[in-house]
Formats: C-alpha cells, sequence, structure tokens
C-alpha cells in the first residue's frame, strides 16, 4: 500500500519578489485550502514536508525562512501554514523539490511513494517538482485549489501535463483522502 506525503512547496513566502503582486490573487485562494489539507494531514498521520526556497540566504534554516516569511509584505498568507512540530522542512535552491535536496532519501526512510504536491507555483515549482517524482516512479496527487500560480493559463498547461504525461490525479483537495 502506497504511503501519501503532503508536500507544501514554497508557501512560507515574504511576497517581495518579482511577479508577487500576479501571484497573490491565486496565493489568496489556494491558502485556506493547503490549511485545510494541513489540518487533515496531521489529524491522519500522514508526513507533512515544507520544501522552500532559502530566498538566497545559503545560511538561512528553516526558523529565519519562517520569520523572514512573517515580516514580509503579506504574514495573512504565511501563518494560517506555519509548520507545526511535527512538519518537516527541506530548503531547496531552484524550482524542483528534489533539485539537489535530501528529499529522496527522507521520503525514502518515511516509505511514502505517493505525493500531494501544494504550493506555488504551479506553471514553474510546482510542475518541475511533479515532472522530477514522476522520473522517481512515485504516484501524484495535485489538488487544483490547492496550488497558486502567476499565469492562468500556464498553470492549466501545467496541471493537465501533469495528468496526461505524469499520470498525476489532479482534482478538487476536498476528494483528496490524507
Amino acid at each position: 500500500m502506497s504511503r501519501k506525503a503532503l508536500i507544501v512547496i514554497d508557501m512560507i513566502n515574504p511576497y517581495d519578489h518579482e511577479d508577487a503582486e500576479l501571484l497573490l490573487p491565486s496565493a489568496e485562494r489556494a491558502v485556506p485550502v493547503i490549511a485545510r489539507m494541513l489540518k487533515a494531514a496531521r489529524n491522519s498521520g500522514a508526513p507533512v514536508i515544507y520544501t522552500n526556497d532559502n530566498f538566497g540566504d545559503w545560511r538561512s534554516h528553516h526558523g529565519e525562512i519562517v520569520e523572514t516569511a512573517m515580516a514580509g509584505a503579506r504574514p495573512d498568507l504565511v501563518e494560517p501554514l506555519l509548520p507545526d512540530e511535527k512538519s518537516l522542512f527541506v530548503v531547496k535552491a531552484r524550482h524542483s523539490i528534489f533539485y539537489e535536496t535530501p528529499l529522496p532519501y527522507l521520503l525514502h526512510q518515511l516509505g511514502a511513494d505517493h505525493l500531494v504536491l501544494t504550493g506555488q507555483v504551479t506553471e514553474q515549482c510546482v510542475l518541475y517538482s511533479a515532472l522530477d517524482a514522476h522520473i522517481r516512479h512515485m504516484d501524484l496527487t495535485i489538488p487544483e485549489d490547492g496550488v497558486a500560480h502567476i499565469h492562468a493559463d500556464l498553470a492549466e498547461a501545467a496541471l493537465r501535463m501533469t495528468e496526461r504525461n505524469m499520470g498525476a490525479r489532479v482534482c478538487a483537495a476536498e476528494t483528496i483522502d490524507l
């Protein structure tokens, strides 16, 4: 039987970057959905793994990343998604949650082979992470209401690509059993 892990991509974010204004409307819609999914995962005992950019500060750790995001432009989008004491946190360099990170080893240790990808940005980090999970023979689920985009047309294309080319289940968050 496959074990699911809830992955939260780049949601611990100060929203002070280029394209933030384009991302915010979609992030505002996704945050409550991701918050509900976090609650469900925590209640079921499913692993919750935050994978987050380090904002270019290679000395940072997850506590500093959280502090930076909470001091940023939209702490109201960060606070509902804060990691709890059981959450795991992987700092990533760029786009894919797998690129140069210990995530494959962590997932193996947890026995997780089915990833539920949430977060931002759908047409970038979510898409590239989905591809990297697919080439590692992992099952994928993506809640279309639990991901945020900059460009709606590209996000729609990215979700269709994950479905068609990677066998991902793209669905409403409420239909996902964690």
